[in-house]
C-alpha cells in the first residue's frame, strides 16, 4: 500500500566562493560563480497527494503561496509533463527567510525530488533540471547533494567535490528584515567589484585541501548585503573575532553570517554567545552531503 505522505528534508547551503561578475549579459543577469556546500540545518517537507495544489508554511508566511517558490516548482513540474500537481505541501520552515542560507531553493528542489518520487520520474531526467533552473539559479544545486562548482547564473553545474562532512559551522543572523538577493545585485550594480580569483579555491577543493579552501573563502556581494544591513557588519566583525573561528563571510546575499570553526563545541559556544549575548538569530551546523531526503511516510 503506497505511503499516504511523505517527508523530504531541505538542506541549507553556504557559498564557500561567491563570484558576481559586474555587467549584466543579454539574459539580464549577472554572470556568477559559486562553490557551495550543504550544511545540516534544514527545512522540512511533508507532500501528500490532494485534490488540488496548496502549499503551507509554519510558521505562516506573509505572502501568497502562489508566490512561494514550492507551489512554482510543483506547477512547473506539472507543465514540464503534463500532469495536473495536485499536491498538499506543508513546509516546516528552520531556515530563516532573506539570509542567503538557500531557504526558497531548497524548498523548491525538495518539492520537486517528492513529486518526482510520487510520479516515478528519474531525478537525472534533463527536465528535471530545466524545471530546477527555471525556478532560481540555486535550485539545481539542491538536486545533487556534495559541494559544487557551478557557472553561468550559479546554476550551470561543473564540478562535484568530496564533502567537507563534518566541519562545524556557526550560524548567526541580526535580528533585521534580511536581505533579498534583487536588492543586493541593485546595490552591487551602484559600486560593482570584480570577483576574487576562483581557480585558487577549485584546486583546493579538487585536492580536498581543508586549510586551502578556507583560506579561499571569499564573497563580492558581502558589501552590497552589509550596505543594506548594516548589522551584518556588526555580526562579521564579531564573529571574527571569536576564538576558534578558521574563516567568516556573509552567506550568499546576507544576512546570515557563517563561520568556520575549528570544532562543533567552538560553533555551538558562539551560536550561545550570539544568542544570549547580542539576542542575534543563532544556530550551530555542520557542512555534509545532502541533497533533498526522501523519508516515507
Amino acid at each position: 500500500m503506497p505511503a499516504q505522505f511523505i517527508l523530504v528534508t531541505a538542506p541549507a547551503k553556504v557559498n564557500l566562493y561567491l563570484g558576481v561578475h559586474p555587467g549584466k549579459g543579454e539574459d539580464g543577469y549577472h554572470r556568477v560563480d559559486t562553490v557551495m556546500s550543504t550544511i545540516d540545518l534544514s527545512d522540512t517537507l511533508a507532500i501528500a497527494p490532494s485534490d488540488e495544489l496548496v502549499v503551507r508554511m509554519v510558521p505562516e508566511a506573509d505572502f501568497p503561496m502562489e508566490e512561494n517558490s514550492a507551489y512554482k516548482a510543483a506547477v512547473a513540474m506539472g507543465e514540464a509533463f503534463d500532469r495536473d500537481p495536485a499536491f498538499t505541501i506543508l513546509i516546516d520552515k528552520h531556515i530563516p527567510v532573506r539570509a542567503g542560507l538557500g531557504g526558497p531553493s531548497t524548498d523548491a528542489a525538495a518539492t520537486i525530488m517528492g513529486i518526482c518520487h510520487y510520479w516515478g520520474i528519474d531525478p537525472t531526467d534533463p527536465r528535471i533540471d530545466a524545471v530546477a533552473r527555471s525556478i532560481g539559479a540555486d535550485v539545481a544545486f539542491f538536486l545533487y547533494g556534495p559541494p559544487a562548482y557551478l557557472s553561468g547564473r550559479g546554476d550551470v553545474m561543473e564540478e562535484l567535490y568530496r564533502p567537507l562532512t563534518g566541519t562545524a559551522v556557526a550560524l548567526v543572523k541580526p535580528n533585521t528584515g534580511g536581505v533579498s538577493a534583487a536588492d543586493a545585485y541593485r546595490v552591487f550594480d551602484e559600486a560593482p567589484l570584480e570577483p576574487a580569483p576562483l581557480e585558487p579555491m577549485l584546486e583546493a577543493m579538487r585536492d580536498h585541501r581543508e586549510t586551502g579552501i578556507f583560506a579561499q573563502v571569499t564573497n563580492n556581494l558581502a558589501p552590497a548585503a552589509c550596505a543594506l544591513s548594516p548589522e551584518i557588519s556588526d555580526v562579521l566583525a564579531w564573529i571574527r573575532q571569536q576564538p576558534d573561528v578558521r574563516v567568516a563571510e556573509v552567506a550568499g546575499s546576507g544576512s546570515c553570517v557563517f563561520a568556520v570553526c575549528n570544532t562543533q563545541m567552538a560553533a555551538e559556544r558562539i551560536a550561545l554567545a550570539a544568542l544570549n549575548d547580542h539576542h542575534w538569530w543563532a544556530q550551530a551546523a555542520k557542512m555534509e552531503k545532502s541533497g533533498p531526503f526522501i523519508a516515507v511516510g
